[in-house]
Formats: C-alpha cells, sequence, structure tokens
C-alpha cells in the first residue's frame, strides 16, 4: 500500500517518494536500475520535465499539478528516454526536424507506459497531452518518424490541392522545422562534448542498469517486460567493428628503435630496444549520397574521423558518389581533426558503387584499403584490387560479392 498523503510533502519528496514505489511495484520494479543512472532534480525553470538521456529534471509548478499515478507515468517517460538511449541514437532525427523527433520518441514510450497502466489497475496514468495512438505498436522511432513525416506531406498536398490557406509546414503553426514542444516533456537533445567512447560508456551504464532491474524483478516475481529485455540483447557495434578492422590493418606494423630505450629492461640493467607503430596508408572513403542513407552520413564521418585521429593514416581520400564520382577531397594528418566539420558532399542520384574502383585507377591512387558507405541498393558493387570494407545502412540483405561487410541500423 503507497502512501495518499501529497499536499504536505514538498515536489522533491513527492518525486523520491514516486521513485520509491516505482521500485516496489511489481509492474515497474523492472526499472530501478534505470532511475538510479544519473542524477534528478525539481527545479522552477522547467515548464514540464526534461531529460538529456542521462540526469533528468522535474518543473515544480509541473509536480503540483499531477496525480500520484501522473507523476508515476512521467517519471517513467524520462527514464524510458534513458533505457532507450533516444538522446544519442535518434539526434540526427531532431537535425532533421524536431518536433517530429520529439513526438516520434514520446509515441514509442508512452504505449509501453499505457500498457503498464492497464496492467497495474491505474498504478500509472499518462497525463492529459501524452502522445498516445496504437497504430505506432511495435514500431521503433526512425519508424514512427518516417510515418509522421508522410502524414505531414499528405497533409501538404491536401492543403495545396485545397483554397491556399495553409501555412506550408504541416502542423499549423507556419513553421517548417516544427514546433520542439509536443507532448509531455522537453528533450535536450544537445549532447556537447560527449565522445563517443563518452556516449558507450553511458550505454554500458544503462545496459547494466536495465540487467539489474530486470534480476531484481526476477527474484521478486515482478514484471518482466519483452521490450526491455530486448534492449540488452547483445548486439555488436558497428563503431566496434569499424574501429577493431582498420586498427587490424595498421597491427604488425611494429618496428624496434633504439632512440627510446624499453624502460621494462631498465631495472634488470638491460638495455633493449622499444617498438613504435609505424601509421597506415593511404585510406579512401567512399560515401553513397543517395538520400536512403544520407541521414546516418554525419555520424559516420564522425566516427571515421576518430579513428584515423588515433591511427594517424599517411592520407584520407573522401569520395563522395552516386553513379560516378561527384566530389573528392583530400586530407592530411594535420587537416584530420576538422575532416566531418569541413567535408561538403555532393551527388544524390542512383547507386553504382563500381565508379569508385574505376575512379582510383583512373587517378592512380592506390589506397591500404577502401571503406564504402551505402544502403546496398545498387545495380554493380565493383571489382577491387585492395581491401574494401562495406558499411551497409539498413540493409540486412546486402551481400557484396567481395570485401568485409558492416552493417548499420
Amino acid at each position: 500500500m503507497f502512501l495518499t498523503q501529497t499536499q504536505s510533502l514538498t515536489p522533491l519528496q513527492r518525486l523520491e517518494r514516486c521513485h520509491v514505489e516505482i521500485m516496489s511495484h511489481p509492474q515497474t520494479m523492472e526499472y530501478s536500475g534505470v532511475i538510479l543512472v544519473g542524477k534528478y532534480s525539481v527545479c522552477k525553470d522547467v515548464a514540464t520535465a526534461s531529460t538529456n538521456g542521462v540526469d533528468a529534471r522535474y518543473g515544480e509548478a509541473f509536480i503540483a499539478k499531477l496525480t500520484d499515478a501522473e507523476l508515476r507515468a512521467i517519471v517513467l517517460h524520462e527514464n524510458l528516454h534513458k533505457a532507450f538511449m533516444h538522446m544519442f541514437l535518434w539526434k540526427h532525427l531532431y537535425e532533421i526536424n524536431g518536433k517530429r523527433a520529439n513526438m516520434a520518441c514520446d509515441y514509442v514510450i508512452n504505449l509501453i507506459i499505457y500498457d503498464i497502466g492497464r496492467a497495474s489497475n491505474g498504478f500509472v496514468k499518462l497525463p492529459e497531452g501524452g502522445l498516445l495512438d496504437t497504430k505506432y505498436r511495435d514500431m521503433d522511432s526512425q519508424q514512427v518518424f518516417d510515418a509522421l513525416t508522410e502524414d505531414d506531406d499528405n497533409k501538404e498536398k491536401e492543403k495545396g490541392e485545397g483554397d491556399g490557406d495553409g501555412d506550408g509546414d504541416g502542423d499549423g503553426d507556419g513553421d517548417p522545422s516544427g514546433d520542439e514542444d509536443a507532448g509531455l516533456d522537453e528533450h535536450d537533445w544537445d549532447t556537447g562534448d560527449m565522445t563517443p567512447e563518452d556516449i558507450q560508456e553511458v550505454q554500458r551504464e544503462i545496459d547494466q542498469a536495465i540487467r539489474q532491474g530486470q534480476m531484481l524483478a526476477g527474484k521478486m516475481n515482478g514484471n518482466q517486460s519483452a521490450v526491455l529485455g530486448a534492449l540488452t540483447t547483445p548486439k555488436v557495434d558497428w563503431r566496434v567493428q569499424l574501429r577493431e578492422y582498420l586498427s587490424s590493418l595498421a597491427a604488425g606494423k611494429d618496428i624496434s628503435t633504439w632512440q627510446k630505450v624499453n624502460r621494462r629492461w631498465l631495472q634488470h640493467d638491460v638495455y633493449m630496444p622499444s617498438t613504435v607503430s609505424e601509421t597506415m596508408g593511404r585510406v579512401v572513403l567512399g560515401a553513397d549520397t543517395s538520400g536512403s542513407c544520407f541521414y546516418a552520413l554525419e555520424p559516420f564521418l564522425a566516427e571515421m574521423q576518430a579513428i584515423c585521429m588515433t591511427l594517424q593514416p599517411d592520407m584520407v581520400d573522401v569520395v563522395y558518389w552516386d553513379t560516378a564520382v561527384a566530389r573528392h577531397e583530400v586530407y592530411g594528418r594535420d587537416d584530420l581533426e576538422k575532416m566531418s566539420k569541413s567535408t561538403c558532399p555532393a551527388g544524390g542520384g542512383g547507386t553504382d558503387a563500381a565508379c569508385v574502383p574505376k575512379y582510383l585507377k583512373k587517378e592512380q591512387i592506390v589506397p591500404e584499403c577502401v571503406v564504402m558507405f551505402t544502403d546496398g541498393e545498387m545495380g554493380s558493387w565493383g571489382e577491387w584490387s585492395c581491401p574494401v570494407l562495406w558499411c551497409v545502412v539498413g540493409n540486412k540483405n546486402a551481400k557484396p560479392p567481395s570485401g568485409v561487410v558492416i552493417h548499420i541500423d
């Protein structure tokens, strides 16, 4: 039985009590670990609630308006954003359209909260304004985003065929970028100075928290939902695969040098040479600029830059292609740190990877390896005379006839 006296409690005390109730209830105790990740606070300058994917902030006035069941729903809402890594995984959707990205993430998690409310006889209840539609069941945020985009496009077409009084953006507010305040809460998509390694550390922490919560639920005969359990299903991160592949090409290139003495042997009064690693040779990054995979290009370039900063190849050629090479950029070691920001993608027509090896042969470029970023929907994969790594976006069925394949979801 849970406490019901709320008027004598401060907003922070209500929030803390809400945490305890969620962590104690059979239907929600599996979220115990996630709730303990990051910090939480009650603030006067927050209109509703907000999360940056790690920490959660709740508006003082907003809490005062909520019933206990609604407050529990809001707490679950913020922590589901954390569990699903929404602020990190779907940032590219926010950069396309902020309103749709916010809505897409909310539609996914509000269905989970709705189901918990039904199973728990009203222990949690979505407040008014919560985005809820069962047609999005079993979809992820990308799929909901695509559906919302299609709906907006259809509305715009209908307005164009009407009397011409529409505002042209499909949401009625006149702002083509969308209103970012849709839904119950605010989403802080600014990851600041977080590196890919920082984000991976957050992912590991949340993964462990989910596992701990499910273990607790198992011991206490609580609910262990399939949707939360799926988040801990072992997955091989494409970033790790990419880094390991390129690192393997640089392996075995250690050479001995007497210019730097091996310190581990000095304690035995023995002078031995140390080893230094030669850097990689020339690396070519071939980027497919067809529309179907363009959305994933920016995070891919950022990851490539981070890897190259570590491995220090002699030179990096960035080649943008569709059915022909549309642009060729060259970066030396001193230019690597600005590669992802200074690059300028070009192209956008069909997809024919064969144009890349033909171009390299014509320009007499002999790389140590080629990394091809593509959706895998093409006429020809081309013939290659050097190691090639295919990074295929959203196409699990793609099977290049040569090279190594990494699938990017």
